[in-house]
């Protein structure tokens, strides 16, 4: 192993120790108020890598939600962007998938390496054999099905071939949008190459990750909720101040946004990063301030800057497919890979059914509407 992959390890197995310091034993709905899940760990060779253990209360979050995920998101997605004329056929599928799931206890589910954020990281494939994890979580969790939320066909095809080999379904879950070189991509993209440039022309004041100070978590976790809630769907995790407080001072998300002239920030990103791949899963900005003052493009040129500085690859995630598309995010089917063959025959058969669904005509459409 080499100097880096050996500190890029060493980064994980300590992100994973300040991961459960948090959250284990503790009830997550503290920290996240929509979500009810139990945080517990499992033992590899790299660490131990973060589970959730979800048993089946309704409405939670969809990052530990199958349900919520595949029927209660999925059906407010179809209703804002599919053509109108599709919208009654999808919504009466959504509607029969979202029974089959219930009937089918498809929320009593254990997500393995689950960091309760929109976009998991995955550590190498190479460092763990995930044949031997499933063998151990059907011991452990003989009841639920086990799911590997957030792996890509690019960044995680290794992932996805010994899953499947193991036994797991695929379950197609949304397009996201990855960046290998943002310096190469900006002299491509025009649009990215104006973001980069944006921080320097607004009057709005640069706020880095170390002037974050704790009068601050209360603004970010509003910002978040502006957007994340407000604008988009109620089924995001709803981070609370206290949520955002420990895990900045343990780490796990770097913050950097702009403040105004009161010195109240008007936008932020946090960066959560694995080796050399960062993901943003808090953005917020003012939603109530006119377009022409380009907070969201502001805020995503933090993390387009960010990676260009470090040389880090970013998972911008889902959503503002368009936005992401103009500078240079070259799309990527998601899955969640499902291991449910311990479980009884309705619970098998409803994850072969949204398997093929999901495959068979969510993919078509996701590429489709290039959403």
């Amino acid at each position: 192993m080499t100097a880096l992959a050996a500190a890029d390890e060493e980064s994980f197995a300590a992100r994973a120790r300040a991961f459960a310091a948090i959250h284990a034993g503790r009830a997550t709905e503290t920290l996240i108020s929509n979500l009810h899940a139990r945080v517990e760990t499992i033992r590899c060779a790299s660490g131990d890598l973060p589970v959730t253990v979800h048993d089946g209360r309704a409405g939670d979050a969809w990052v530990c939600s199958p349900r919520t995920t595949y029927a209660d998101c999925a059906a407010e997605e179809s209703a804002r962007y599919l053509p109108g004329w599709m919208a009654p056929a999808s919504l009466r599928m959504i509607s029969s998938i979202g029974r089959s799931l219930g009937w089918a206890g498809i929320d009593h589910a254990v997500a393995i390496n689950n960091w309760l954020l929109s976009t998991n990281l995955y550590p190498p494939r190479a460092w763990l054999d995930p044949g031997v994890l499933l063998e151990q979580a059907v011991a452990r969790w003989p009841h639920h099905a086990l799911w590997f939320r957030s792996l890509n066909e690019h960044d995680n095809a290794d992932w996805l071939e010994a899953l499947q080999a193991a036994g797991c379904r695929l379950v197609a879950s949304r397009q996201v949008y990855l960046y290998a070189d943002i310096g190469a991509l900006a002299g491509m993209h025009g649009n990215l190459k104006r973001d980069l440039a944006l921080p320097r022309k607004t009057s709005l004041r640069h706020c880095r990750d170390q002037d974050i100070t704790d009068a601050d978590y209360a603004r970010i976790a509003e910002l978040y909720a502006l957007l994340y809630i407000g604008k988009y769907s109620r089924f995001n995790p709803m981070y609370s101040e206290a949520f955002l407080r420990c895990w900045h001072h343990a780490g796990l998300l770097a913050f950097e946004g702009f403040r105004d002239a009161d010195g109240r920030l008007t936008c932020v990103i946090g960066l959560f990063r694995m080796g050399r791949t960062a993901t943003a899963p808090i953005v917020g900005y003012d939603t109530t301030q006119p377009q022409k003052s380009a907070l969201y493009r502001l805020t995503t040129a933090c993390a387009y800057r960010a990676c260009l500085e470090h040389g880090w690859r970013l998972n911008f995630s889902a959503g503002a497919a368009g936005f992401k598309r103009l500078r240079g995010g070259m799309p990527s089917i998601e899955y969640s890979a499902v291991y449910a063959r311990h479980l009884p025959t309705r619970t098998r058969i409803a994850v072969d059914a949204l398997s093929s669904t999901t495959c068979r005509i969510g993919i078509p459409l996701l590429r489709r509407y290039r959403l």
